[in-house]
């Protein structure tokens, strides 16, 4: 896997090169600063399940997983101009260093770029990830109308993360499972194995948005909540014991130190547990989809992904 995710890396730095230099320098600004590939790596490794031993990835099975990286890159160009964020793994984000003008028209060459690779790949992926962007719109406008919105529903959060990532995870896996030519009842396993570990991983995310320190964020801790997106742990610490008090200080943005004291009555409620345990039972519902399939390097390293992930929130939350 890692010399194919460094394939991908170099092409993710072709594709994204322009005749005009300084676009260039803008949309490769967050793939140079990293980033786990997650979703190239799930789908080099959903096409993996179509194999009986560890071998190269495909052509394919890479630019399928450089598409949807991609539309993740253009994604996070324009969460940043939403939020108004100043920091992106590490470093300053494309609004912040460029300007919001800059960085929503460089975000719109990435999908255009992802949108091209796809074609590339055939009519089926090239739909599949259409959608996938429709549905990032979709989840993303759902979080954003209900921001500040102390009667946010559990059920509407839900389907918010659905749509802004796990359609994604989903439609990577997807893409692997398509190229790799496996069969259609595979292709679906994969794809519901995708839905649900990107549940699982954007409700650690969020968990980790209120545990983690700035610097394993990469970004300040805390910054949903300052925005008014209230995520799963704060909408069970809410209903609970502590509600009345964290209600409060919510229903508009946070400043310091009431920022600070949100986060403390959600971290010492039970808000953290009850996501967590939500992440284990997606997790879970996946591993146990997988055991569906053939047995395969592919699947293998898919199911580790799920047990790592909730090592890592265990491991932060303690």
């Amino acid at each position: 896997m890692t010399a194919d995710l460094a394939r991908v890396e170099a092409q993710l730095l072709e594709s994204v090169r322009s005749d005009e230099d300084f676009l260039t320098e803008i949309a490769s600004h967050l793939i140079t600063a990293g980033g786990k590939r997650v979703r190239p790596g799930f789908c080099i490794a959903a096409a993996a399940t179509t194999l009986a031993e560890d071998a190269t990835a495909s052509a394919e099975a890479v630019s399928g997983g450089v598409a949807v990286e991609l539309v993740h890159l253009g994604s996070l160009y324009h969460d940043d101009v939403m939020d108004e964020a100043e920091v992106r793994r590490t470093v300053d984000s494309v609004n912040a260093r460029w300007g919001n003008l800059r960085a929503i028209l460089a975000g719109d060459f990435l999908l255009a770029r992802a949108s091209e690779l796809a074609a590339d790949l055939g009519t089926e992926v090239a739909g599949l990830l259409a959608a996938t962007i429709s549905r990032l719109c979709e989840g993303q406008l759902l979080e954003i109308q209900h921001a500040h919105d102390l009667g946010r529903t559990e059920a509407s959060y839900l389907r918010s993360i659905e749509g802004k990532t796990a359609s994604l995870l989903s439609a990577a896996c997807r893409i692997g499972g398509i190229v790799a030519g496996a069969p259609r009842w595979q292709i679906d396993a994969l794809t519901a194995f995708g839905r649900s570990y990107g549940m699982a991983f954007q409700l650690v995310d969020d968990v980790l948005d209120l545990v983690a320190t700035d610097e394993q964020l990469g970004k300040p801790a805390g910054h949903d909540l300052e925005e008014g997106v209230y995520t799963l742990p704060v909408l069970h610490t809410l209903a609970g014991p502590d509600g009345d008090e964290l209600r409060e200080l919510l229903g508009s943005p946070l400043e310091e130190p009431a920022r600070r004291k949100a986060l403390d009555i959600v971290r010492n409620g039970d808000g953290i547990g009850c996501a967590i345990d939500a992440a284990r039972a997606h997790a879970a519902e996946g591993r146990a989809i997988l055991e569906g399939l053939p047995p395969s390097p592919g699947a293998t390293g898919l199911s580790a992904a799920a047990d790592y992930l909730l090592r890592s929130v265990e491991a932060a939350a303690a």
